[in-house]
This record gives structure tokens, C-alpha cells and sequence, in this order.
């Protein structure tokens, strides 16, 4: 049984004539009628009651109809996507992306990819998690890069980079001014102290301190990375927030939190119930094979420090 036969049997089901099909099958009766009668010979059942003047379908015909139809249907549909993947790919990607290493992950991602596919434009929106993650349900992006945690009822996603968490501070701070480049917990414990504002991260933030059995002494939220630059270049506080990119001003000083130190990992996400179309589906696979060559997954840009675990 091929696709061929399945056709054949279509056409006569819907005509319930032999003359009629093979008319519309553009082929003499003869062939059509033994084919037919070589796919009831194949599968073991009469598909038809043949009267003298027409046919009916058994009980069995009336299911391999329903099942020859949908196979059909799958088989045109799967023909149509295999000719789209061999076109040259187009369109526009909608990517919505958290402040932060985010933004510098999908840069390099955009780059590879358009390298491959000249004519694919984006869409990049950055924001906070919760910002990404509603333009994802309303539909106003296709794809988001967000920072863990994030809803796995509702979003699919896997994991694409991580870094540490940093405190950011003024360079004339004194733990600025302290060798070395990390700086422990309970120093920063005793400092006015700017984090981010999204509420899983707060309290997240919160248990980090209480694992030292103190209390954060929180003077400022915030969601831009920028701001957070901002707040430490005047000296507002002390900012903890992922370590994202290289300080950008000489005038702050970011340090990896340890005692206990934490990482912050970042997914590609997507809703579960929406499917993806040809584009974002491309991208997705695109985006899997840079991790597993470059190895981002487990080997950050940036050195993650021995025994810190997820915040």
C-alpha cells in the first residue's frame, strides 16, 4: 500500500464509481479496478459492496478512508515543508531578551545565523523576565531568552549560557580597593545594597543571605543592567546583579560574590502550546548546535566559581 494506491482508493470512495474515477484519475478502468482489488487482496478485507450499478464502502473502506485521507493530507503537508526547507530561508524573528549576558548571547547567535540566512531580519526587545515573557504569550515574539526560574508548565526552553553574581561598585568603595577580584557575602552584608526587582529574584536573594544568617539590607530595586552601572557609579551602593559583560566604565569595579557564590543560567524559551513555525524552528535548532559545539552549556565565558550552585 502506497501513497499512489491510497489515491486511487480515495478517488473511487468519493465517486463510488469505477467509470467516474478513473476519468478523473485520468487512467483506463481496468488498471484501476484490479488495483483496488489488490489492496483488498493485501490488507485482507472487502473495502467495497460492488452492485451493478454502484459501489458502497464496508465498514473497513469507511475507516481506511478516514485514515487515507489524513495520510494523504500529512504526506502534501510534509512534501510542502521538506520543498519550504530547501528554499532560500526569509522573514523577520521576534526575540525578546532579559538585561543582562542575554543580549550578548543572542548578538552572537544573530551573527552565525545570518551567515547562513542573508535574507532573515530580527526583532530584538530586551527587558525584564517577566517584560519578555508577556510580549511571548501575546504573541509579540517568537522566541525569548529569560533568566531562570521561568514557568516550565506553560514555556519550553533549554539552557544556553550562565555567570556569576557580581557586586558592582564605586572604585573608590574600600572593598573596591581590596586585592583580588572577588568579595565574600557577609562583606557585602553590612552594605546598603541595590538588587534586581523581579520578585522570584528578591527572594531568591533573600535565602542567599539567610544560608550566612543574616538579612539583606536592600536600598534600591532595579531591572536595566545600566542602572545598576549607574547606581554604583555614584556610589548609591552596592549592586548585585550577574556579571553580564566586562565592566563597561572605569569608574566601577565588579567583583564575583563568593562564600557562598551563585550563578545565574539563562534559556531559550518558548510556549508549549503555540508549535513553531518554519523560522523560529530553524533558529532553535541553529541556536542547539552553537552550544553543543562551543560548548556553552557547560563552559561559560566567564569562570564560574567551584561549588556554586543556580540562583
Amino acid at each position: 500500500m502506497d501513497f499512489r494506491t491510497l489515491r486511487y482508493f480515495v478517488t473511487v470512495a468519493q465517486e463510488l464509481n469505477f467509470t467516474k474515477a478513473a476519468a478523473k484519475l485520468q487512467m483506463s478502468q481496468p488498471p484501476l479496478s484490479n488495483a483496488i482489488r489488490d489492496m483488498e487482496n493485501d490488507l485482507g478485507v472487502s473495502l467495497f459492496v460492488r452492485g451493478k450499478r454502484h459501489l458502497q464502502l464496508t465498514d473497513a473502506g469507511r475507516l481506511l478512508l478516514q485514515r487515507a485521507t489524513q495520510i494523504l493530507e500529512l504526506g502534501e503537508k510534509t512534501r510542502s515543508d521538506m520543498e519550504a526547507y530547501g528554499k532560500e530561508l526569509t522573514g523577520r524573528l521576534f526575540l525578546g531578551s532579559v538585561d543582562g549576558r542575554a543580549q550578548f548571547l543572542a548578538a552572537g547567535w544573530i551573527t552565525g545565523f545570518r551567515e547562513e540566512y542573508p535574507k532573515v531580519t530580527f526583532d530584538l526587545t530586551n527587558g525584564s523576565s517577566d517584560d519578555v515573557i508577556d510580549r511571548l504569550y501575546k504573541g509579540l515574539a517568537d522566541l525569548a531568552i529569560v533568566a531562570a526560574p521561568y514557568d516550565t508548565e506553560h514555556l519550553e526552553g533549554f539552557a544556553v549560557g550562565r555567570e556569576p553574581w557580581v557586586a558592582i561598585m564605586s572604585k573608590d568603595h574600600p572593598l573596591a580597593k581590596k586585592e583580588g577580584n572577588t568579595v565574600t557575602l557577609k562583606e557585602i552584608s553590612r552594605e546598603n545594597l541595590i538588587i534586581p526587582q523581579r520578585k522570584s529574584r528578591i527572594e531568591s536573594i533573600d535565602r542567599w543571605f539567610r544560608e550566612i544568617g543574616t538579612e539583606i539590607n536592600t536600598v534600591c530595586t532595579l531591572s536595566n543592567y545600566q542602572d545598576a552601572v549607574a547606581m554604583a557609579h555614584h556610589n548609591a551602593g552596592i549592586c548585585i546583579f550577574p556579571k553580564t559583560t566586562d565592566t563597561p566604565s572605569p569608574e566601577i569595579v565588579a567583583k564575583t560574590i563568593i562564600s557562598p557564590a551563585k550563578f545565574a543560567e539563562y534559556y531559550l524559551v518558548y510556549p508549549k502550546d503555540r508549535p513553531l513555525e518554519n523560522l523560529p524552528s530553524v533558529f532553535v535548532e541553529f541556536v542547539k548546535d552553537m552550544i553543543e559545539e562551543s560548548g556553552e552549556k557547560e563552559n561559560s565565558s566567564y569562570r564560574i566559581p567551584e561549588g556554586a550552585d543556580i540562583l
